[in-house]
């Protein structure tokens, strides 16, 4: 059995980045500059990075979410 160490993030049919698996963490790199602010950061695990995307594209588009 094989196990993935890479992940994409898309968020509203646009694809985000991927996040890689590494020592510490998921690291993010951006594919769409417009989430550039999560470009190399890291995350405890592939949901929580797939909130920080939303989350920054709701910021970009106004919408707030709970």
């Amino acid at each position: 059995m094989s196990t993935s160490n890479a992940y994409a993030i898309e968020v509203q049919g646009r694809s985000a980045g991927i996040v890689v698996a590494g020592q510490g963490g998921f690291t993010f790199f951006v594919s769409d500059w417009s989430f550039k602010d999560l470009d190399r950061k890291t995350f405890r695990n592939v949901g929580q990075a797939e909130r920080a995307a939303k989350q920054l594209a709701a910021r970009r588009s106004g919408v707030r979410r709970r």
